[in-house]
């Protein structure tokens, strides 16, 4: 056997392995809502109304009442002058992990979503080995721009 049948062998072997002449480009994003994305509770008031001293006092039988506070008013959400709304990056990753965990075959673990930039924020998505496949990652992978896009019509990114 020739070297050139030899290597081509190999080549053939290898790229039906890695799955041949297949390319990632051919696989269509999924269609995204055109519903403008919720800000979830936890995202914009990041403030525990949990208070261990006065908890503990209020758990003793011979302790004297506590003085109820006042309840403060809900926060306010910064918008921009074009009626965006400010949200620090990690607020931001969450919509964006929320509109995508709405499409099929999302991982429920394992993968992690990175905002960067300023004006023109834009995020990333990271996966964990064995979180999902190659070609859904891929999928996943290109349904993010038009995500992003979709996004920057309503969310500013909190510096």
């Amino acid at each position: 056997m020739s070297d050139e049948l030899r290597d081509a062998g190999l080549v053939a072997m290898i790229s039906s392995i890695l799955g041949g002449n297949k390319r990632a480009d051919s696989v269509a994003p999924p269609p995204l809502a055109e519903v403008p994305p919720m800000v979830p509770a936890d995202a914009v008031e990041q403030t525990s109304s949990f208070d261990p001293p006065a908890a503990k006092a209020e758990n003793a039988p011979d302790a004297a009442p506590a003085a109820t506070k006042p309840a403060e008013p809900p926060a306010q959400i910064a918008t921009t002058r074009d009626g965006k709304r400010l949200l620090p990056a990690e607020a931001i990753a969450d919509l964006v992990l929320g509109e995508l965990r709405k499409l099929e075959n999302f991982p429920n673990s394992g993968v992690s979503v990175t905002v960067y930039g300023y004006r023109h924020w834009n995020a990333m998505l990271t996966f964990a080995p064995f979180s999902t496949s190659f070609q859904n990652a891929t999928r996943f992978r290109q349904a993010v721009p038009d995500l992003v896009f979709k996004l920057r019509r309503f969310v500013e990114l909190e510096i």
